[in-house]
């Protein structure tokens, strides 16, 4: 996959927490947040956090406006003071993964991260999903949803649309779709 500078990207992170440093990893996590989001282009970030009881990783998902801003940070004195600290905090190897654009929902753990379904097929899937998840919104929650003014109306549509896509569609759409998406993975 190749990523233009003009594009937005999407890095996302994951580490092994050793077992009892979970505190002093999300403080770490806490500040590295607010380090990050001081740079340009920076759009945001999300912490998936891993299932209480459970070994799994945690998962940092960070939006930038551009390569060009990313990689300022990624290459920042800053960000490499911060990984430095990270040896007695987390095990194993990271596994970074970054995207741009519509890839992000289509990216699955046993697929080679450079490997990219075509964009056809992405926009054909994403526009089948927000259809029916429209349809399906609106026929549940129609008329709750008129006697809002219309900016909150759409407001409220998007935020669910955008969550429930991310979380819940896309992943099981992606795994299930995957021979279709990827011709062969």
């Amino acid at each position: 996959m190749t990523i233009t500078n003009h594009e937005p990207v999407t890095v996302s992170i994951a580490r092994r927490v050793r077992p009892g440093k979970e505190q002093a990893y999300e403080s770490w996590v806490r500040q590295i947040i607010a380090a990050v989001s001081r740079y340009p282009g920076h759009l945001g970030v999300a912490v998936l956090k891993p299932v209480p009881g459970g070994r799994a990783d945690y998962v940092l998902v960070d939006r930038f406006d551009s390569l060009q801003h990313q990689q300022n940070w990624e290459q920042s004195a800053e960000r490499a003071g911060f990984l430095q600290r990270l040896a007695d905090l987390t095990e194993g190897e990271e596994r970074i993964q970054k995207v741009s654009g519509l890839e992000f929902w289509f990216s699955l753990p046993e697929v080679p991260a450079e490997a990219v379904p075509h964009r056809h097929k992405m926009t054909l899937v994403i526009t089948l999903a927000v259809f029916c998840l429209g349809m399906t919104l609106n026929g549940l929650f129609g008329d709750l949803l008129h006697q809002l003014p219309l900016v909150v109306r759409v407001a409220v549509l998007s935020i669910v649309q955008v969550v429930a896509l991310s979380y819940l569609l896309m992943p099981r759409l992606t795994a299930l779709l995957k021979n279709w998406l990827y011709d062969n993975p």
